[in-house]
């Protein structure tokens, strides 16, 4: 998959590398992605866009047209990304919570933030 996109990159760059940034603006469509409104949601898009980016780019050779489908995609992978950031960046902290209630001598506390944290951990288990 890292050959096909060094391909990718390239022939795109050699595409574009002739285009105005206006032009190059003109050129492209851009698309409605599919909407990660949860983590598992996003955790799924991401899962299952990936793996369709992947097949695109074992094709050989690359088409425009399988450019395109790349471009279509990665809308709804930045969308996933983002929302996935959004909801771990804030699972650290809960995790240290984890940590500093298991050093004391409080088995409803750490019970009650160890629930927290594994509700959203658990997301990510495949």
């Amino acid at each position: 998959m890292r050959q096909g996109f060094h391909i990718l990159a390239t022939t795109m760059a050699v595409t574009l590398g002739g285009l105005t940034t206006a032009a190059a603006d003109e050129a492209v469509d851009h698309y409605a992605p599919e909407p990660s409104k949860t983590l598992a949601e996003a955790v799924e898009n991401f899962i299952t866009y990936n793996n369709r980016m992947a097949e695109v780019l074992a094709r050989d050779p690359l088409t425009v047209s399988d450019m395109e489908e790349v471009h279509r995609l990665t809308y709804t992978v930045e969308v996933a990304l983002a929302k996935i950031n959004e909801e771990l960046g804030a699972l650290a902290p809960v995790l240290e919570e984890v940590h500093l209630a298991s050093e004391g001598d409080n088995p409803a506390r750490l019970s009650g933030v160890a629930e927290v944290y594994l509700e959203k951990a658990r997301v990510l288990d495949r």
